[in-house]
């Protein structure tokens, strides 16, 4: 059984000691509550782009060579990403050089220097990833107008990457004035997952941080939400498939019924076998990507499937997502099909948590959205009492012709023909 020790700060600086006796490497993440549901408009695109700052110097390491290359001598793995809730700084090398890992990212995190002519340069590589994961990725486009479908011009309907206009006129100053609302001790976690040496580690880690900014955190927009029809959204391209996404709002992170829908998630497409793989890919011979989740943020959530389809068979294929859709409200899943599906669950949890890099992210992201954490032992025992009725009852609240929402990229430019064949 893996533990973890969460020791609080006296600046609030949380963290997370997860000892693997066993491993060879050890990761340290650092995360913090800033991410684009923490922005305005005109600043959208910021959070992601502040990650990126962070590795073009600090007052210690002043050029962006510095950081990478003290990082590339010890054989470092390390990134960064950035979500809609939070950012995360991460770097995994052996256990030895646990020290120059948490040296390096300590600076990274407190002392960035924001040189403006770095800032001028990355504005060109961030509409650059805008241009390839937006524009050029059918796949990443549909999701974002499913997203913007789903909650408008609001913080959760906007891209986490940003919109171009909005790098172009970023200044200094924003993300000086960003970081001092969010980069702060009380809204950070910083998790050490492996084979470390635990003594002194503490301390070690609040020497490091020492310069950390403290004060109280600007909050986040509530997410707004508001349906009384189904809705679809094209976005025309010529591509040689149609890439949609299908589904409806569903629960929240804290809410109990969530077990439920990850469950009812992982039965409609959470791998091959599943029931939306075998309609479209091995039945109806339409699609080779198929699946279905179920997102749960602070303060909204959504379970949809998405698929790359043949787009002469566009209305078959919504359509047959629907019918799939309808028999889960209206037929119980079977008691061996539910089996498989929570051992599939509950092994992927265990299997996923070998690593030190995934322990990491595992208690990090409990720690820093819920701000507590629920064991594996614990996950796996609320997935094993959810029951068929209780999916059956999820579906039945969900699966409603005013929650549904399609979002399509791909050569249709007509939305009616897809508007009239949403009903469940």
């Amino acid at each position: 059984m893996v533990t973890c020790e969460k020791i609080v700060l006296s600046n609030g600086l949380r963290v997370l000691l997860v000892p693997k006796s066993d491993s060879l490497a050890t990761t340290m993440l650092v995360l913090v509550e800033a991410g684009s549901k923490y922005e305005t408009k005109n600043l959208n695109g910021l959070s992601h782009f502040l990650e990126h700052m962070c590795f073009k110097g600090t007052k210690r390491r002043p050029r962006p060579i510095d950081i990478t290359n003290e990082l590339n001598n010890i054989g470092a793995v390390y990134n960064a990403f950035t979500g809609q809730e939070y950012t995360g700084y991460y770097a995994k090398a052996r256990n030895s050089d646990l020290d120059i890992v948490l040296d390096v990212l300590a600076d990274m995190y407190v002392n960035p220097v924001f040189d403006e002519q770095e800032i001028e340069k990355e504005k060109g590589v961030i509409i650059e990833e805008i241009n390839l994961r937006q524009e050029d990725m059918p796949q990443g486009k549909v999701q974002i107008l499913f997203s913007k479908l789903l909650y408008g011009d609001q913080p959760a309907g906007w891209p986490v990457g940003g919109e171009k206009e909005f790098i172009r006129n970023m200044t200094r100053a924003d993300f000086i004035k960003y970081r001092a609302e969010h980069y702060l001790a009380g809204a950070t976690t910083i998790v050490i997952a492996g084979g470390f040496d635990g003594q002194e580690l503490a301390q070690k880690i609040e020497r490091s941080f020492g310069g950390i900014m403290t004060g109280i955190k600007k909050d986040k927009e509530k997410t707004r939400e508001a349906q009384t029809e189904p809705a679809v959204v094209l976005g025309k391209k010529e591509t040689d498939q149609s890439h949609l996404v299908l589904g409806v709002r569903a629960y929240n992170l804290f809410d109990e019924r969530r077990f439920a829908l990850e469950l009812l998630a992982e039965i409609l497409g959470g791998g091959m076998g599943t029931r939306l793989f075998e309609r479209l890919r091995t039945d109806m011979g339409v699609a080779y990507y198929i699946d279905a989740d179920a997102e749960t943020a602070t303060d909204h959530g959504v379970l949809a499937a998405s698929a790359g389809v043949d787009s002469k068979r566009l209305k078959d294929v919504v359509a047959a997502i629907l019918d799939e859709f309808g028999k889960l409200k209206h037929m119980p899943v079977p008691e061996d099909e539910l089996q498989r599906v929570k051992n599939r669950v509950t092994a992927g949890l265990v299997l996923g948590l070998e690593t030190s890099n995934s322990l990491a992210m595992f208690y990090g992201g409990e720690e820093i959205l819920e701000k507590s954490i629920m064991s594996p032992e614990e996950l796996t025992r609320r997935f094993e009492a959810v029951t068929a009725e209780e999916i059956r009852a999820v579906a039945n609240d969900i699966f409603k012709n005013d929650k549904l929402n399609l979002a399509v990229v791909g050569p249709s430019d007509d939305p009616q023909p897809l508007r009239d064949i949403l009903v469940i």
